[in-house]
C-alpha cells in the first residue's frame, strides 16, 4: 500500500508558516508595547491602550499554542507515515 504523502507534507508545511507568521505577528504588536505602569489621571488613554495591547497579545499566544501543537502532531503523523512506508518497502524487497 503505498499513499501519496506529499498533499500532507505541503499541508504541514503551511501549519509551519502559520505558526511563524503568529510568531511575527505576535514580535510585531508588542514591539511598541509600553511597559510601565501608568497611575496619573492623566494617563487614563493609555491605560485602555495597555489593556487592548495586552488582550490582543494573549489572543495571539493562544492561538499560537493552538497551532503548534496541531503542527506538531501532524508532523509527527506526517513523519510516522513516511517511515511506515519506508520500513514497508524494504520489507518487501527482503523478501523478494
Amino acid at each position: 500500500m503505498n499513499i501519496n504523502l506529499l498533499p500532507f507534507t505541503v499541508l504541514w508545511m503551511m501549519l509551519a508558516v502559520a505558526v511563524i507568521g503568529l510568531i511575527v505577528y505576535r514580535a510585531w504588536t508588542a514591539w511598541g508595547q509600553d511597559e510601565r505602569l501608568h497611575i496619573r489621571l492623566s494617563e487614563t488613554g493609555l491605560v485602555s491602550h495597555q489593556a487592548a495591547t495586552a488582550q490582543k497579545l494573549e489572543t495571539i499566544d493562544r492561538w499560537g499554542k493552538v497551532l503548534t501543537v496541531i503542527a506538531l502532531v501532524f508532523g509527527l503523523l506526517v513523519g510516522a507515515g513516511y517511515l511506515y512506508q519506508n520500513w514497508i518497502a524494504a520489507s518487501n524487497g527482503l523478501a523478494r
